[in-house]
C-alpha cells in the first residue's frame, strides 16, 4: 500500500498496518514502531479515510436485511435516546451473513432514510425494521416490508409465502 507524501518506511508502513488490523491504538503502536504519537494518528486517520472511499462504491445488497438507526456520542445526562443533546445518528444496514454498511445521518425521517435504502438495497428485497414511522414508507416502495421483527423471530415464523 502507498499513501502519497509519506515519509516513513515501507517497513514501518507495514508494521503500522498489522497494528491498525489488530486494533491497537494509534499511541500503543507508535511507541512499537518507534515514530512519533502523531504520525501514527495521522497515519490511522488515512487509513480510515480509504476504507470510507472504498465502502462508498459498495455494491447494493441483495436478499433479507436488517435496517435500523443509533445514537452515538453526546453529554450522558439528561434526555436519553432520540431527544439526547449532542447524539450523532447512525443509519446502518446488515444481512444475515455479516455483511454491513453504515452512514452516519442528519435525522431518522423518511426524507432522510428512504433515499439511502433506494440507493443500496435491490428492489423486491425483504427489508425487515423497527417500528419507527420512518419506515412506514417501505410498504408502499419497492421492498417486502416486515416491521417490528428481527431476520431471527423471521426465521423461526412459518414462512409466509
Amino acid at each position: 500500500m502507498h499513501i502519497k507524501y509519506c515519509k516513513l518506511r515501507p517497513s514501518q508502513v507495514n508494521r503500522l498496518l498489522e497494528h491498525f488490523v489488530a486494533g491497537t491504538t494509534a499511541r500503543m503502536a507508535a511507541e512499537l514502531v518507534g515514530i512519533h504519537r502523531h504520525t501514527t494518528r495521522l497515519f490511522y486517520h488515512r487509513l480510515r479515510q480509504i476504507i470510507t472511499q472504498h465502502l462508498a462504491d459498495v455494491s447494493p445488497f441483495v436478499g433479507p436485511i436488517e435496517v435500523d438507526e443509533s445514537y452515538f456520542g453526546g453529554c450522558r445526562k439528561g434526555k436519553r435516546g432520540r431527544g439526547a443533546a449532542g447524539k450523532v445518528p447512525v443509519f446502518g444496514l446488515l444481512q444475515p451473513d455479516g455483511r454491513v454498511y453504515t452512514q452516519v445521518i442528519p435525522n431518522a425521517k423518511r426524507k432522510t432514510l428512504l433515499p439511502i435504502m433506494e440507493k443500496m438495497i435491490v428492489p423486491d428485497s425483504i427489508v425487515y425494521s423497527n417500528a419507527l414511522p420512518g419506515y412506514n414508507a417501505l410498504d408502499v416502495a419497492a421492498f417486502r416490508h416486515f416491521s417490528g421483527q428481527s431476520f431471527e423471530e423471521f426465521c423461526q415464523r412459518p414462512n409466509p409465502y
